[in-house]
């Protein structure tokens, strides 16, 4: 273990804390996020890091219970993030355990940390699959995740210029007015996708779509595609063909994606050795490789994963224990020595 490594798992160390919503807000800002996911993937890269299967359950009315995680031994941390997603809301907990004796470490609330890491990977992306003078970005979808995802590709590219496009048209508008003003950028609402996407640069798309919106033949060569939205079989956003266009493609998870994308499934089908050509952006940041200078595409697709998750939670607690920020959680939240056998 280097210098860094020990000093990151000394400053973990100490009493398990309970850290809020607005703590995560406060401690860690977009490039902050992006760089813990360079790490963690890096990790994962080198074997350091390891997901845990993301499984779920159905109850009600169609309400779903989640849980994913992961295994950070680089950071002598693992953990899960588990919520339940109802009509009435969610409230994600991410629980953070040492990897060495089992003790709780933290619980952290984590709505603002998922919405970080999930931009925080596009901007990811973004780095190592654009064009490196890419300044245009179309964006599709003014939901909950529009702001973040344009803070994450503006941390990362010098934008000049951003087009948004909604199914609803006024949302695309509200939108462009109010991050035009909070991210300091030049934001307006595009009339349709194909205006929104016509020699964009980056496209990133989060939606809730039903169907593949993106056509192939609405984007021009050069461009670089994140596709966020769409993580059950039961939604898409683009053009399964549009893979055969693209130098590189990566996803966060592979396995996630030959699971649950709808669009790849149906482009690659059962192929091994078609599949074997997706490759996890983890082995992109390790082999150290830029777009391809000749690329027509590259393209990101994101399911989400508990290296994600973990990476983000390892680096809100180092600072939370940094600045004295968080609260202790009871003694009696921590383990206790099991009296024999394995189960706990």
């Amino acid at each position: 273990m280097n210098d860094t490594a020990m000093n990151r798992r000394h400053a973990m160390s100490g009493e398990a804390l309970w850290i809020t919503e607005a703590e995560v807000a406060a401690l860690v800002d977009m490039p902050d996020a992006i760089a813990a996911l360079e790490r963690g993937l890096s990790a994962e890269a080198e074997g350091g890091a390891v997901n845990m299967a993301k499984t779920h359950a159905t109850f009600g009315h169609g309400d779903t219970l989640h849980a994913i995680g992961a295994t950070m031994l680089a950071e002598g941390v693992v953990g899960t993030k588990t919520w339940a997603h109802t009509e009435g809301g969610a409230n994600p907990l991410l629980i953070l355990f040492d990897a060495a004796n089992g003790q709780l470490m933290a619980v952290i609330e984590a709505f603002a940390l998922g919405q970080l890491r999930t931009a925080a990977i596009s901007g990811l992306a973004t780095r190592w699959l654009a064009a490196p003078d890419a300044a245009t970005m179309a964006l599709v979808g003014a939901g909950k995740q529009a702001l973040a995802q344009v803070a994450a590709v503006a941390a990362v590219c010098r934008l000049r210029r951003v087009r948004v496009a909604s199914r609803n048209p006024e949302n695309a508008a509200a939108f462009a007015k109010r991050a035009s003003a909070e991210l300091n950028l030049e934001i307006e609402p595009a009339a349709s996708i194909a205006a929104a996407v016509k020699d964009a640069e980056i496209i990133t798309l989060v939606t809730r779509a039903t169907a593949p919106f993106l056509q192939s033949a609405m984007v021009a060569r050069g461009a670089h595609i994140n596709a966020v939205g769409a993580v059950v079989p039961e939604r898409a956003e683009f053009e399964p063909s549009m893979l055969g266009r693209c130098a590189v493609v990566a996803a966060d998870t592979v396995a996630g994606v030959r699971n649950l994308s709808r669009e790849f499934i149906e482009f690659y089908g059962d192929d091994d050795h078609a599949w074997s050509g997706v490759l996890p952006l983890s082995q992109v940041i390790a082999m150290g490789k830029d777009r391809p200078a000749a690329a027509d595409l590259t393209l990101f697709k994101a399911m989400g994963m508990g290296i994600s998750d973990l990476s983000m939670g390892v680096e809100v607690l180092g600072r939370a224990r940094a600045n004295g920020v968080g609260r202790p959680l009871s003694p009696t939240l921590r383990a206790k020595p099991r009296l024999g056998g394995k189960d706990a």
